[in-house]
């Protein structure tokens, strides 16, 4: 049951995953564990018992705070990538390696893509658009402002958008076709911009990605530049899985004005507070240029049963995800705000 407005100041709690990892690779040893016992145990818990909510009504101190946040999450995320190169360099092959960039890639899927989300919508070459760029530099994936901003939003909910899942796929398999889709889109997207060749902005930052890991090889070891990898790819798949959990089963025609209708809406405290609003999607995909603290809750938007959280560990198991799920997809249009 929903009930009164959230105080700002939760969306401070978003800082406790990043603070855990950067400290956990700094002390190294079993401390490299907390991470990962924070996302994937503590937190799917913490989404149950937080319950449902509002956003604050932000007052013009808790818009500085909030303004400020996406800032502080680049500079936890700076911290923790750094931490992991020193942290793997440090140990080498030892199992808290594995451990370190486990969690780290938890904290890039969060504190790196969601921020970088947030700031990606701003005007382009802006410092905020440059953050975004920085964040998704760490996570090895900067088509994704391009493909998100240009294919993703007008062709949400449409077979044309990669990462929309159709009723009935399973994550796994919405996996392996929505990653190399997305990025052949926005490679296809900077071709019909007119950057060919080497002005093709996906190949730039293809080259970018490669040069810094040829730089972390030769410059520390090759073990290190597959380690960073690896914690790329985590990062990766939990973006998949956001996005996955966020358009399961919502589909419009091509010519259907974007409705509330097309994403999924989740007001679990504990996902929103963390997540910058990420989980009020619809808002989203309405007003895509609005800041996450002035996105608001839709009526009669499709309601996800509990948070980002408390869905991971069922969306990993199809049979499971599809029975809880599916009886939800709604089968026929409401009357709801379009863009």
């Amino acid at each position: 049951m929903t009930t009164g407005r959230d105080a700002a100041a939760w969306h401070l709690v978003g800082l406790v995953a990043p603070v855990v990892i950067l400290s956990g690779n700094l002390a190294g040893g079993a401390w490299t564990l907390s991470g990962v016992i924070l996302v994937l145990l503590v937190y799917p818990v913490l989404d149950v018992l937080s319950g449902t909510g509002r956003p604050a009504l932000v007052t013009h101190t808790g818009r500085s705070l909030l303004a400020a946040l996406p800032y502080i999450h680049v500079i936890l995320q700076g911290g923790v990538f750094a931490t992991l190169i020193w942290r793997v360099h440090l140990d080498g092959y030892a199992w808290t390696t594995w451990i370190a960039a486990l969690s780290s890639g938890l904290n890039t899927g969060i504190s790196a893509i969601v921020v970088a989300h947030e700031m990606g919508h701003s005007r382009p070459l802006t410092f905020r658009w440059w953050l975004a760029r920085l964040n998704l530099l760490t996570a090895m994936y900067l088509h994704f402002t391009l493909e998100h901003n240009r294919q993703h939003h007008p062709a949400v909910a449409t077979p044309g958008d990669p990462a929309s899942a159709p009723r009935g796929r399973a994550f796994w398999y919405q996996l392996v076709c929505s990653v190399p889709a997305q990025f052949i889109d926005a490679w296809q997207l900077s071709v019909r911009s007119g950057r060919t060749g080497l002005r093709n902005t996906v190949l730039r930052g293809l080259a970018l990605q490669c040069l810094v890991i040829l730089i972390l090889w030769t410059a520390l070891s090759g073990w290190v530049a597959l380690v960073v990898i690896f914690h790329a790819g985590v990062a990766v798949f939990l973006l998949e899985y956001v996005n996955y959990i966020q358009h399961y089963g919502l589909s419009r025609d091509i010519t259907e004005r974007i409705a509330a209708r097309h994403a999924w809406e989740s007001q679990t405290r504990w996902s929103r507070w963390t997540l910058l609003e990420l989980p009020l999607h619809p808002a989203h995909h309405l007003s895509p240029s609005l800041p996450f603290w002035q996105l608001d809750p839709i009526e009669g938007a499709p309601t996800l049963p509990t948070g980002y959280y408390g869905l991971f560990w069922p969306c990993l198991f199809p049979p499971l995800w599809k029975r809880w799920i599916d009886p939800r997809i709604p089968t026929t249009p409401k009357t709801d705000p379009e863009l």
